[in-house]
This record gives structure tokens, C-alpha cells and sequence, in this order.
């Protein structure tokens, strides 16, 4: 979901987006491309500094496989994609054909359609039907809140020692502090407290857009 301001000031936040490497044009124009399109729904983009952190982490971990749950119109699947190994894929797991023919065409032009795989449907299912024996190495959350346990759920176990997840929207735009949360704000809050407290992980909950979990398999 797109970088928000309620948790730094705005100082903070425009300090931080220009010291940080922008988007390419390609990325601009597909930020651009989905405002236009889809203006209601635009908020579920990611910032553009946290797609160049993402691009950073996916080439620092070099993944062979990697999976994102929530792909809506691409622009994150790129930032990841971007940093696969030779000969490494890229999963993309969402339920809407609309958002993701979208994708499809970025990933396309962005030289990538061959290293990104989408398969629509409800995630949960598509992650419990990936191999056991096939580690991930890298994984990115970014859907439905209160889906975000069970995704959790099939990606560790699947994930290699040493492998990275990526859960977006820790902070939910400040509404985890509201003291009577809304659902999604009460999903979100109790599944950081989850993986907190899950001892085959370490993590770092970072600030960066709207709140980023930083995951490390033991």
C-alpha cells in the first residue's frame, strides 16, 4: 500500500523520498497509469522509496524463488523481480484480472513477463499447493489483513534458512493505535504480535512506507 505520513512528520517523509533513488520511467509512468485507471484503488501501490528498498533487498538475497501475495497492478512485482537471480521466478498471487492485466503489460515492457509467473485465485490455496521440497527465498505480503496469519502460515515453513519476508502495512496508516481498532487495524496489530513471537523468524519492524516487517528465516 502506498507510503503514508501519519507516523513522521512530513519533513521526515519528503526528506526521505529524495534521498532515496526514484523510480525509473517505467515505474512513473506505471504509477502514473494506475492513478489514472484505477483512482479509487491507487492507494494500494507502494511508495516509490519502499520499491527501491525492495529492489535492494531482492538483489542483496539474489532469489531463485521468490512469491508475493497481492500483486495488484505489478509495480511491486517488478521492484523484486529486478533483483532475481539467473535463471530465478517470480510468483504473483491476486484475484483480480482487471489490476493484474495491467501488470502483465508492465512486466512485459519491463523486459520481465518471462520471469514473473501470475496465478489468480485465492492465495492461501495457491501457497499450500507449492512444493515443500523447493525452498523460497524470498516472499512478500501485501493483500487482505486479515489473510495475512494464514499466508504467514505457508510461506515460513517454505521459506529456506537464511530467506527473507517482506510483510507490508505494519502500521496501517496509524489506525493499529486506535484504542477501538477497526477490523483490519485489529488483524494487522495481532499479526505482528504473531510473528514477533514466532522463534523461526527474527525481524526488524522498519518504518518505511506504511510499515514494513522485515523477516529473516533461522
Amino acid at each position: 500500500m502506498a507510503s503514508g505520513t501519519e507516523h513522521v512528520t512530513r519533513q521526515v517523509f519528503d526528506y526521505v523520498v529524495s534521498h532515496s533513488s526514484p523510480p525509473d520511467p517505467l515505474l512513473a509512468e506505471l504509477r502514473a497509469e494506475t492513478a489514472r485507471r484505477f483512482p479509487a484503488s491507487a492507494g494500494l501501490q507502494i511508495g516509490p522509496e519502499q520499491g527501491t528498498f525492495m529492489t535492494l533487498v531482492s538483489q542483496l538475497v539474489a532469489p531463485r524463488r521468490a512469491v508475493e501475495v497481492g500483486t495488484f497492478t505489478g509495480y511491486s512485482a517488478i521492484c523484486l523481480a529486478r533483483g532475481l537471480a539467473p535463471g530465478g521466478s517470480l510468483l504473483c498471487c491476486d484475484v483480480n484480472p482487471e489490476w493484474t492485466a495491467l501488470a502483465r503489460e508492465y512486466w512485459a515492457r519491463a523486459g520481465l513477463a518471462s520471469r514473473i509467473e501470475l496465478r489468480l485465485g485465492p492465495a492461501a490455496d495457491t501457497l499450500r499447493a507449492l512444493p515443500t521440497d523447493a525452498p523460497l527465498d524470498l516472499a512478500f505480503i501485501d493483500a487482505d489483513k486479515t489473510g495475512y496469519p494464514a499466508y504467514w502460515a505457508e510461506i515460513v515453513p517454505r521459506t529456506r534458512s537464511g530467506g527473507v519476508i517482506l510483510v507490508d502495512n505494519a502500521l496501517l496508516h496509524g489506525r493499529i493505535f486506535a484504542a477501538d481498532p477497526d477490523p483490519d487495524a485489529r488483524a494487522v496489530r495481532d499479526f505482528t504480535e504473531q510473528a514477533l513471537a514466532d522463534d523461526r523468524v527474527e525481524l526488524a519492524l522498519l518504518s518505511i512506507g506504511d510499515g514494513v516487517i522485515f523477516a529473516r528465516k533461522r
